[in-house]
């Protein structure tokens, strides 16, 4: 399919073949018809990538300082190379769009395949042929709504959830400051609402525009004076901002203009160096418009599909794009006037040239449009690349998911396999898929995980999708007689976890999951040191692992499994390492969460088989500038300090050894041993007792933690 991306390097707008994503559960395909540019938003992301390193430097210090505390931890190098493949990531633009359902996921009940529907959303409702949307980003289109009007929802849903904070009844005035196309649906919405509406702007055409749609409009020379004489110079009841500008000329006209005790409300991207002395003396209230409403930005009403109840949260965003369309249905919110321009999809370049200002000519709404919809889906969702490496015969690879860890760690390593054949790669977005075959010279790309197992080229699989799918994806790669890399962890519960067993007890090919530190080199030097002695034990492993919101996908029991399950079995698989056994567990304990954590501040104390102990604290509630990992391990006489993986200290006989590495925590040496496996016929480079030992553990161990014990 064709989608609109931008590349965050260059700046450079372009159009791209993507594979068709393919939905999951709680997920609707759309085949989209009309998708709406939102000028001001998508300007400003444009004119970001347009920057020089520097100049978004100076745009995200946020991100700045993200960069230097990662560089603190993890060195220049690690560092550079991050901030570079992020930046060569293709952006997907856009977020309002209508079009068809095509294909639905598991758990849609009261959608069908051939509905009407408006989507919204970034990353969702993107300038795409296809968009993946979840049920609380869709809406039914009324019979009498055109496709176009409907690619408007998203915005009219901007325009209406500012319009609810004014708190505005009937009867009241409102004056609308900045007439695009947020400012004239405020306007409309507004007047629809029972308000008496003033709109204001310095565009002379949007004056007139505004007075045509049937409300008085005034240039900003006569803002005040035109504000006095609408309002009987009692002044406006609620003042509503839909300018984008860096200037605080909005909120000192809004300060005039509004009345004693009046409400300003800010949509739009506005200065906000508030004039104390006009706000303080009218006792204004000042509040900022976040996006569509209740449910925005919150993962588990868009991504997972919960819905806030009806009696306590009576304007979700979904409710609200179910109002702007009932609005439109209505006639009293018109969109065709402000609709300046189409562009077919192929030509998308050419209207960010225009909202960017290249083109001398005004315009107001900005529509791509995709012909007429279909619902059939193209059989073939695969993308072939023009050029890519010979095929090789030792290891033809396939994989499994393309998001950060894939982009930024794993694939680049990969490419210093030149042995490696790497065929197809899988994403269920589908833009990931497309850019990472083309960046790391995979021969194609689809959407769809079956393209991959079912791939009779295909004979290694790397997985390194979302936890709660590496078991079943396993399952089927190891029936299909494919050798299986997966990222950590093996599996989330005890069910998985037994499957898993049972499948490696019949298979004949081989399975490694993505323990990489016990391949570090300095892991590698710290074990070969503790041989020389043949007594337990004793190692206390530090993790500052960092905060990590409450409603990131890894706290989610059925997603991530928790954090215990999904990243410190890493740590246990290091321990198990050194002993050489897999540990016994005696207790976990956790801070309280405090409505802030999700059971991540937590200490286990393990036991091994011959007598060694081992204490895990692994915290979220430190500062990332500070190093993430030390181990310090007793044993004979003899004190082992390593530091994250940078230096290890060697204390014997009053002596010291030092030995350094540049932050290498075995990725290489991983795939590595993995190959080396693969190629001789085994045995796996890290024995089945442990990967399933360690994963039982972590898992039985969250239980504990779960239930208390």
């Amino acid at each position: 399919m064709k989608q609109l991306l931008q590349n965050l390097k260059s700046g450079e707008t372009f159009i791209a073949e993507v594979p068709i994503p393919t939905p999951r559960r709680g997920q609707a395909l759309v085949r989209v018809v009309n998708s709406l540019i939102s000028a001001g938003t998508e300007r400003a992301l444009v004119e970001f990538a347009h920057k020089s390193l520097a100049g978004k430097a100076r745009a995200r210090p946020d991100l700045v300082r993200q960069a230097l505390q990662k560089m603190q931890r993890e060195g220049l190098r690690s560092t550079l190379e991050a901030v570079f493949n992020r930046l060569d990531q293709p952006m997907p633009l856009g977020y309002s769009s209508a079009g068809v359902i095509v294909a639905l996921g598991e758990g849609m009940e009261g959608f069908f395949i051939g509905q009407r529907v408006a989507c919204a959303g970034g990353n969702h409702a993107v300038h795409a042929e296809y968009n993946l949307i979840p049920r609380n980003l869709l809406t039914p289109i009324p019979e009498n709504v055109d496709f176009e009007s409907a690619a408007f929802t998203t915005l009219g849903a901007i325009a209406l959830h500012g319009f609810r904070l004014s708190q505005a009844a009937i009867g009241e005035s409102v004056a609308v400051i900045g007439l695009g196309l947020v400012g004239l649906l405020t306007a409309q919405i507004a007047a629809a609402a029972g308000c008496r509406v003033l709109g204001i702007d310095r565009a002379a055409d949007r004056v007139a525009l505004a007075a045509s749609l049937g409300f008085a409009a005034a240039p900003r020379a006569q803002a005040e004076s035109a504000a006095a004489a609408f309002t009987q110079g009692r002044g406006f009841d609620a003042v509503i901002l839909c300018a984008d500008t860096p200037s605080n000329d909005p909120v000192e006209l809004a300060g005039a203009i509004a009345r004693l005790r009046g409400r300003v409300v800010a949509v739009g991207a506005v200065g906000q160096t508030l004039p104390r002395k006009i706000y303080y003396e009218k006792e204004l209230t000042f509040v900022n418009s976040r996006s569509y409403g209740p449910g925005r930005y919150d993962p588990h009403y868009e991504e997972e599909g919960e819905d806030y109840p009806y009696a306590y949260v009576r304007w979700t965003e979904g409710r609200n794009f179910e109002a702007v369309l009932h609005l439109m249905a209505e006639g009293k919110l018109r969109v065709h006037p402000l609709i300046t321009h189409r562009f077919p999809i192929e030509q998308a370049p050419e209207a960010y040239e225009l909202i960017r200002g290249r083109r001398a000519e005004p315009f107001l709404g900005v529509l791509l449009t995709y012909g007429a919809p279909s619902l059939e889906l193209p059989a073939e969702r695969r993308i072939r690349q023009i050029a890519g490496p010979p095929p090789l015969q030792e290891v033809r690879l396939g994989v499994i998911g393309a998001g950060n860890f894939a982009q930024n760690t794993l694939l680049p390593l990969l490419q210093r396999f030149p042995s490696i054949s790497r065929l197809g790669v899988a994403s269920s977005g589908g833009v990931h898929a497309a850019q990472t075959a083309r960046k790391f010279g995979f021969a194609y790309a689809t959407s769809e995980p079956q393209e991959i197992l079912q791939d009779p080229q295909v004979n290694v699989v790397a997985i390194l999708t979302r936890h709660d799918t590496h078991v079943p994806l396993a399952l089927q790669a190891l029936e299909q007689g494919k050798h299986v890399f997966v990222e950590k962890p093996l599996a989330i519960d005890e069910t998985q976890l037994q499957a898993i067993e049972q499948a490696l007890s019949q298979a004949n090919t081989l399975l490694t999951v993505g323990f990489n530190r016990r391949f570090a080199p300095l892991s590698q030097r710290l074990k070969a040191l503790l041989q020389q002695h043949h007594e337990p034990l004793f190692a206390h492993y530090r993790v500052n692992a960092g905060y990590l919101p409450r409603d990131h996908w890894l706290h989610h029991p059925e997603q991530g499994g928790g954090r215990l399950i999904g990243e410190a079995c890493h740590f246990v698989d290091l321990l198990t390492f050194l002993v050489g056994s897999v540990p016994q567990l005696v207790s976990v304990q956790a801070l309280p969460d405090a409505g802030k954590y999700r059971r991540d501040n937590f200490t286990l104390t393990l036991r091994f088989e011959n007598g060694s102990l081992a204490v895990l604290d692994y915290l979220a509630n430190g500062d990332r500038s500070y190093p993430k990992e030390r181990l310090e391990v007793f044993c004979g006489g003899a004190i082992a300090i390593l530091e994250d993986f940078r230096r290890l200290e060697w204390f014997q006989d009053g002596r010291r050894q030092r030995f350094r590495s540049p932050g290498d925590k075995g990725w290489y040496a991983e795939w590595e041993a993995f190959l080396q496996a693969l190629r001789r016929g085994g045995p796996p480079p890290i024995p089945y007792e442990h990967l399933i030992g360690v994963t039982r553990l972590t898992i039985q161990a969250a239980r504990q933690l779960e239930a208390g014990a």
